[in-house]
């Protein structure tokens, strides 16, 4: 009897964590499909500032295309579940804090609140900067560059997951120092140790940059200097994450 009491007793925990994930994902995809029934009705108009990039750059009567019946219905309505999760990240974030934040010591709260700030302007900034820098100059390049006599007439729905992968790759990028506190925070590596590969880094930068912008180099540049600045950010922030008293980083509990 003592021995199926322990187990139940042991059992008990794990169900309650689970209970609790299921309430909190229950109330993130809730809070999702509310911001999305709350933008949908303006979905032509949020494609349309996602469009409006490419739109400016077109030569002149030239415009986008749908090759398919249902993509000028589906595809602003893809849109605008992308944006509903996008804009419900803060909550989405705060869901997982509230979670994991229990099984943490006090020290590592203060130092994760930090974390989760930065994760989320970082992204947004990311975000922002394709948008407003990169894409501009993207589409100004790929339009003067098409050959004579070929009409550009790009579909929306294949326009639109251009944007999405590009949105998702400089947002990922611009998460640059938070992955360099989590290495160090976890031991893998040093703040110190990070600047003497300093140059491999640089060369890293600027290979991503060829990677995910067009061939030209005032693209790549302004991808290149972006990463790098904010890997010199992330090693300063790092100091913070790494232990005073035998220059070991933290480790997480």
């Amino acid at each position: 009897m003592d021995n199926e009491q322990s187990r139940v007793d042991a059992t008990q925990p794990l169900i309650t964590h689970l209970l609790e994930l299921r309430d909190r994902l229950l109330r993130c995809v809730i809070f999702v499909a509310v911001v999305f029934l709350c933008l949908v009705y303006f979905a032509n108009d949020i494609y349309d500032f996602i469009a409006a990039p490419l739109l400016n750059e077109l030569p002149k009567g030239a415009t986008m295309i749908a090759t398919s019946v249902v993509t000028p219905f589906f595809t602003p309505l893809k849109l605008t579940g992308v944006v509903a999760i996008f804009l419900s990240v803060p909550y989405l974030l705060y869901q997982a804090w509230a979670f994991i934040a229990p099984a943490l010591y006090k020290k590592e709260k203060r130092l994760i609140y930090p974390l989760l700030f930065s994760s989320t302007v970082l992204f947004y900034l990311g975000v922002a900067f394709a948008y407003y820098v990169l894409f501009p100059l993207v589409f100004a390049f790929l339009t003067k560059t098409s050959p004579h006599g070929v009409a550009i007439a790009t579909d929306i729905s294949s326009y639109l997951d251009f944007v999405l992968t590009i949105f998702l790759a400089f947002g990922l990028c611009f998460e640059v120092p938070v992955a360099i506190v989590l290495l160090v925070w976890a031991g893998v590596t040093t703040p110190e140790d990070l600047r003497k590969k300093r140059p491999y880094i640089i060369v890293g930068a600027f290979f991503v940059g060829m990677i995910l912008t067009p061939p030209d180099a005032i693209s790549q540049t302004l991808l290149a200097i972006p990463i790098c600045l904010l890997f010199e950010i992330g090693v300063i922030c790092a100091r913070f994450y790494q232990s005073k008293d035998d220059e070991q980083p933290l480790e997480v509990k």
